[in-house]
């Protein structure tokens, strides 16, 4: 096989849980179901993995990594992945932490434009390139050039960036994800104003047709599939954003998925549209290891189940890594201690309190059930989320982020309603410059202006033994509910 892959692949920038390929065979347990997933199952060659992996024993958990695709091939390309000749480029990354004691999870997103260090990979011509440093991640998929693209090369760049062991890797597909939606029934978004076609390609010289409106919706398949690929339209227009929007839309997905209830007459369908989906590594190529796996999965709890993204900073147009946040939440993972600071790693006496993400930094601000709406009152994108993380690293909520009606304010301002003075001036120390007002309406607003600037606003520093309480999203929980929690900046 080498490094190739022997399928299609997609533009998600989402993770799909693999298990659900196999739950169908824990509930049915017939043969000819095994021979008829088996058959659906493709899987990449293991040769291109680095000779100088983290060891084995790194973390007592697993790893999976997901890497969606831009697909070209077997109908893909019908559906937006474009042209079927070019090479494959991955959409996104998403590494999966599944805790020792098989009861929490987190997922971990690495946006596509972050600049990182790409170790050798293995080249069609079996040599092995250079190390690149400062370069795209996604840049890992294309090393070769090929129309297969190189999960080998992703899983490297994230062992070599984590220090962590992945287990395993899944590629997505872009088809199969369409499929599962439509399986399911569709999943409930919101939007907070109308969508049109030249909001998912800017490329268009007209506004198009419209392709959501305003509000409350289910959307299955095609509208799924444009639905987390808009980035223009919604919220800042930062790629930042769309991956919080995807993390909710994933969330909803597996809620909707486990409230049907897992009976074969639902899970054969889902069984067989997220096999079809998958290339996966050696190592789940199967049914029956696919099975182990599912088993692996089965006591993970959905309220234990977290959706983050690597902590961050913009550098110029593209995402550099903070540190030493980083540092902090991958030797948490490797210590399997969640992002509340429990021990998850499930020795005897069960799950011990850690120092937390709040106790690591110093509380001097702290934002414990004060909840912010954050809108980004400039055309500089990525303010609206910059801020959004800044709060939550304090333990503030940022239930919203958007772009505000005037974009063009030179201050940023402080709006707080009755009773609220002293949160809002909570507030208002990470925003040294900003101006504080009160209002009529409940709650406190935060509207960023020109003299806002990304990474400006006063961050917690942890310390390395604990979760970064700055890890750039509100970590997202798997049982939210999309239409209440999802956020647009």
């Amino acid at each position: 096989m080498g490094m190739g892959r022997r399928r299609k692949r997609s533009r998600l920038r989402i993770t799909l849980v693999t298990g659900l390929a196999v739950l169908v065979l824990i509930t049915a347990g017939a043969g000819w179901l095994y021979l008829k997933l088996n058959g659906n199952i493709d899987t990449f060659g293991s040769d291109g993995l680095s000779r100088n992996r983290p060891d084995a024993d790194t973390s007592k958990g697993e790893n999976v990594l997901v890497i969606g695709t831009d697909a070209r091939t077997g109908g893909n390309s019908d559906l937006g992945g474009g042209d079927r000749h070019d090479i494959g480029r991955s959409d996104t990354a998403f590494l999966l932490h599944v805790y020792a004691d098989h009861k929490h999870a987190v997922g971990v997103s690495v946006p596509r434009d972050t600049l990182v260090t790409i170790p050798p990979c293995k080249l069609p011509d079996g040599t092995w390139s250079s190390t690149r440093t400062d370069v795209m991640f996604n840049a890992a998929y294309t090393t070769g050039q090929t129309a297969e693209g190189n999960p080998a090369c992703t899983q490297n760049t994230v062992e070599h960036l984590t220090g962590l062991r992945v287990d395993h890797t899944v590629v997505v597909d872009f088809k199969g994800f369409s499929q599962l939606t439509d399986v399911v029934g569709g999943v409930k978004v919101c939007l907070p104003n109308d969508v049109y076609q030249n909001d998912l390609n800017p490329n268009r010289p007209t506004r198009g047709k419209r392709l959501f409106k305003k509000g409350e919706q289910t959307v299955a398949g095609q509208r799924a599939l444009d639905y987390v690929r808009i980035r223009h339209g919604i919220g800042d227009g930062s790629d930042i954003g769309r991956i919080q929007r995807q993390q909710s839309f994933v969330s909803s997905l597996i809620k909707k998925i486990k409230s049907d209830g897992f009976t074969p007459t639902k899970l054969l369908p889902l069984a067989d549209a997220a096999t079809k989906s998958m290339t996966v590594d050696p190592g789940l190529g199967s049914a029956d290891k696919l099975l182990a796996f599912a088993m692996s999965l089965k006591n993970v709890d959905l309220h234990n189940t977290k959706f983050v993204t690597i902590p961050w900073k913009y550098e110029g147009d593209r995402v550099a890594v903070v540190h030493p946040d980083a540092d902090a939440l991958w030797a948490a993972l490797k210590d399997d201690r969640t992002l509340e600071g429990k021990d998850a790693s499930g020795t005897k006496g069960g799950a011990k309190a850690g120092p937390s993400p709040s106790a690591s930094a110093t509380q001097e601000v702290s934002g414990e059930g004060v909840s912010v709406t954050v809108y980004n009152g400039t055309a500089t994108p990525g303010l609206a989320a910059d801020a959004a993380a800044a709060l939550t690293g304090r333990g503030f909520t940022v239930p919203t982020t958007g772009n505000a009606a005037d974009r063009a304010r030179s201050t940023t301002t402080i709006t707080y309603g009755p009773g609220e003075k002293a949160h809002a001036s909570a507030v208002a120390r990470l925003f040294p410059a900003a101006e504080l007002t009160a209002g009529t309406a409940p709650g406190i607003g935060v509207v960023l202006g020109a003299d806002y600037r990304p990474g400006s606003a006063a961050s917690p520093t942890p310390t390395p033994t604990s979760v970064p309480s700055g890890v750039a999203d509100t970590a997202r929980s798997a049982d939210q509910d999309i239409c209440s929690h999802l956020s647009y900046g």
